[in-house]
C-alpha cells in the first residue's frame, strides 16, 4: 500500500476546474515534486492534502487511513510556505517551538526539541532571535525546523525557495534534499522551477490545467516526454516532424535521418531532440544525421551557448542547439554564419504515440 494515496481527487471553484480527477500514489519516505505552469493546480492539490481546501469528490488516504473529510489539525504534516509565515512577534525559539505548545509539551522537553531542530537546519545558537534579524534563507530554514519539530509523517512544502535569490536558491534546495534524506519523512513539494524539480525530486508530477500529464523520475520525464506540453516545459527541446522512408531512416524534405527506434514506413513520426544532444561538427565531417545550418543567434550565457541554427536548403523550422564554453574550445560562432551540425541517432527516438 502506498504511504499517501490520492483517488479521483476532483476540484471546483465555480466554473474553474482546478483538480480534474486526479489519481496518484506516493511511497514511504519519497520526495516527489508538482511542478507545472501557474494556474496547474499544483498548489491545489498541495493544500487539499492539507485540509486547507475541501476537495469536491474523491479520496486521500495517509498511511492507509482515510484523511479526505479531516480538519488540518487532525491530519499528521508539517507545512512550509513559500513567505515563511513566521510570527513576527515571536523569537526564533518560540516559533519553533509553536506546534509543540500546541501540543502542550513540556517546557524542558519542547526546548530541548527546539535546540535540536536549530542544529538541524544550521543555525544553533539562534533562538532568540527575531525574524526581521534573519536573511530570507535563515528565516525558511527556521520555519522548516518549526515543520518538522512535531515529527510529522508528512512534510509540505510550498514553493519553499521561490522568494530566494538565485545563490541562496541552489545552496537550500541542496540542504532541504540531504534533510529530507536524513530524516527518511515523506515529502512533497510545488515548485515551478523546472531545474529544482529535476535536482530535488525522487518523482516528478507534471500537471497542466489541473490534470496530470506525467509522472516518472528526472531522467525519464526530461529523456521521454509524454507529450509536447511535458517536452517543452521541462528545458528546452525541438520538436522534429519527419516520415519514415524505411525501418530506420525518416526524411525531412531533402534530409534524411537515421532513428535508433524501430520505424513503420510511411508513417509519420515526431522527434523531441534536446538542444545539448546536438553535435558541432567539423566543416568537412561526413558523419550520419549531419547537415549544414546558418546561425540565426548566438546566446553566451558563461558556461554553455544558446545556438538558433536554420537548416540550409531544408526549409524547415529552426534548431536550438547548446554548446558548452568547453565544447566549443575558441571556435567561434557568430550570427550569418554556416557550420555543420549533427544529431546523433540515438536521440532521434519518437514521441509516444498519445502525445
Amino acid at each position: 500500500m502506498a504511504h499517501l494515496e490520492i483517488r479521483s481527487l476532483h476540484k471546483q471553484f465555480g466554473s474553474f476546474t482546478a483538480l480534474d480527477h486526479i489519481e496518484l500514489s506516493v511511497e514511504r519516505g519519497e520526495f516527489l515534486v508538482l511542478l507545472g505552469p501557474s494556474g496547474c493546480g499544483k498548489t491545489t492539490l498541495l493544500r487539499t492534502i492539507a485540509g486547507l481546501e475541501r476537495q469536491d469528490r474523491g479520496q486521500i488516504l495517509h498511511a492507509g487511513r482515510d484523511i479526505s473529510r479531516l480538519s488540518p489539525a487532525a491530519r499528521d504534516y508539517g507545512i512550509v510556505f513559500q513567505s515563511y509565515a513566521l510570527f513576527p512577534n515571536l523569537n526564533v525559539g518560540q516559533n519553533v517551538a509553536y506546534g509543540l505548545n500546541q501540543r502542550r509539551a513540556g517546557r524542558e522537553a519542547f526546548q530541548q526539541r527546539v535546540d535540536e531542530m536549530l542544529r538541524l537546519v544550521g543555525l544553533p545558537g539562534s533562538e532568540n532571535k527575531y525574524p526581521a534579524q534573519l536573511s530570507g534563507g535563515q528565516q525558511q530554514r527556521i520555519a522548516l525546523a518549526r515543520a518538522l519539530a512535531t515529527q510529522p509523517d508528512l512534510l509540505l512544502l510550498d514553493e519553499p525557495l521561490s522568494a530566494l535569490d538565485a545563490i541562496e536558491r541552489v545552496r537550500l534546495r541542496s540542504e532541504i534534499r540531504q534533510l529530507q534524506q536524513n530524516l527518511g519523512v515523506t515529502t512533497l513539494m510545488v515548485t515551478h522551477d523546472q531545474e529544482e524539480a529535476l535536482a530535488m525530486a525522487d518523482r516528478i508530477v507534471v500537471m497542466k490545467s489541473g490534470r496530470i500529464q506525467q509522472v516518472g523520475d528526472p531522467h525519464d520525464i526530461y529523456r521521454f516526454p509524454r507529450n509536447d506540453f511535458v517536452a517543452d516545459f521541462i528545458g528546452r527541446s525541438n520538436l522534429i516532424e519527419a516520415e519514415a522512408i524505411d525501418p530506420q531512416h525518416v526524411s525531412q524534405g531533402p534530409l534524411r535521418l537515421r532513428s535508433a527506434a524501430a520505424l513503420s514506413p510511411g508513417r509519420a513520426y515526431r522527434f523531441n531532440v534536446r538542444p545539448e544532444d546536438i553535435r558541432l561538427l567539423d566543416t568537412l565531417d561526413q558523419a550520419e544525421n549531419s547537415f549544414f545550418a546558418t546561425v540565426d543567434k548566438c546566446e553566451f550565457l558563461g558556461a554553455f551557448s544558446l545556438v538558433t541554427l536554420t537548416p540550409v536548403g531544408q526549409g524547415s523550422r529552426p534548431l536550438l542547439a547548446q554548446f558548452s564554453s568547453n565544447y566549443l574550445a575558441g571556435r567561434p560562432i557568430h550570427a550569418g554564419s554556416t557550420v555543420r551540425v549533427g544529431i546523433p541517432a540515438e536521440h532521434l527516438l519518437p514521441m509516444p504515440e498519445s502525445a
